[in-house]
C-alpha cells in the first residue's frame, strides 16, 4: 500500500487533518443528471383549449349569408346562445363558443358537436346552413339526422379534408359509395349545405350544385360505427378541425327537388 505522503506530502497546500476535516463537513454533491429538472415537480392543472379569437369571428361573421330559396323555413339558431341544442357529450370535445352570431364547433379531440334537443321530423323534411372550416383540416360538417327510423350523416370536408358523401349506405361510408364526392374546400370560406330526406330519396346541395342524389327504396341506411352516433337524432359535428355555423333552418317538404339522375 502506497503511504498519504504520495498525495499529501509537503507540497499539499493543507495539513491533512485540515483536508479531512472540510471533507466531513461539506455535503454531497450529487453528480449531475440532464434529464432531471433543477427543480421538483409539481403538479399542474390541465390547459383549457381557448376558443377561436373575437376578431376572426367578426371576420368571419362579416361575409354575407345567400338567402334561402323557398318558404316555410324555421330557424333553429337565433345567433345569441344555445337555447334549442345541448353540447353532444364526445370525449376530447372542444369549445362550443356563440358569438358574433355564429356556432363554433372548436377543434376536438376528435370531435366537438351539438344536438337538437327538441322534435325533429324523421322524413320529409329539408335543413340547410352556412358552415365554414375555420381551422383544422379534416370535416366540419357531419349533419346527422334521421331517415325514418333509422339515421345518417352528411359528411363535408372529411379524409383530409376533400371528402364530401352519406355515411351510411348498406354499410359503405362516405368513402365508399356512390355518394362519393371529392371537393376542394377551402378554409376560411362559407359554404351553404343542403340536406333533403323524402321518401326513398336523399338529395344534397353545396351551394347551388347538386351533390347527392341517391335512390334509398332498397338501401340499408345507418351510422358508421362509432362516437357519430351521439350525433343522433339531429347533430352537427366536427372532426379536428374547427368549424362555424350560422342560418340552421328546417322545412318540411313532401317530395324529392328534383327526378333521379345518375351522377356525371
Amino acid at each position: 500500500m502506497k503511504n498519504n505522503s504520495t498525495f499529501f506530502g509537503p507540497r499539499t497546500a493543507l495539513p491533512l487533518f485540515l483536508v479531512l476535516l472540510a471533507g466531513c463537513n461539506s455535503a454531497p454533491v450529487k453528480p449531475s443528471n440532464p434529464t432531471e429538472p433543477s427543480h421538483p415537480q409539481t403538479a399542474v392543472a390541465p390547459v383549457k383549449p381557448q376558443g377561436t379569437p373575437k376578431d376572426s369571428l367578426q371576420q368571419a361573421a362579416a361575409k354575407p349569408s345567400v338567402p334561402l330559396e323557398g318558404d316555410d323555413w324555421q330557424p333553429m339558431f337565433d345567433g345569441k346562445n344555445l337555447t334549442g341544442w345541448r353540447e353532444t357529450e364526445f370525449a376530447g370535445r372542444g369549445e362550443v363558443q356563440c358569438e358574433s352570431s355564429l356556432m363554433v364547433l372548436n377543434m376536438g379531440d376528435p370531435f366537438t358537436g351539438i344536438n337538437w334537443t327538441n322534435d325533429f321530423p324523421k322524413m320529409n323534411f329539408e335543413v340547410a346552413l352556412d358552415a365554414m372550416r375555420m381551422g383544422g383540416s379534416d370535416f366540419f360538417c357531419g349533419l346527422t339526422v334521421p331517415v325514418g327510423d333509422s339515421f345518417c350523416s352528411l359528411i363535408v370536408g372529411g379524409w383530409g379534408g376533400s371528402l364530401l358523401g352519406i355515411s351510411s349506405l348498406d354499410h359503405n361510408d362516405a368513402s365508399e359509395n356512390e355518394t362519393t364526392r371529392f371537393v376542394n374546400f377551402e378554409t376560411g370560406r362559407w359554404y351553404r349545405i343542403r340536406l333533403r330526406v323524402s321518401t326513398r330519396r336523399i338529395e344534397a346541395w353545396i351551394d347551388q350544385d347538386k351533390m347527392v342524389n341517391v335512390d334509398i327504396s332498397d338501401k340499408t341506411i345507418s351510422l358508421r360505427p362509432g362516437e357519430i352516433e351521439l350525433s343522433k337524432p339531429f347533430g352537427i359535428a366536427a372532426w379536428q378541425t374547427t368549424s362555424a355555423l350560422r342560418q340552421i333552418k328546417m322545412r318540411r317538404v313532401d317530395a324529392p327537388a328534383g327526378p333521379l339522375k345518375s351522377r356525371p
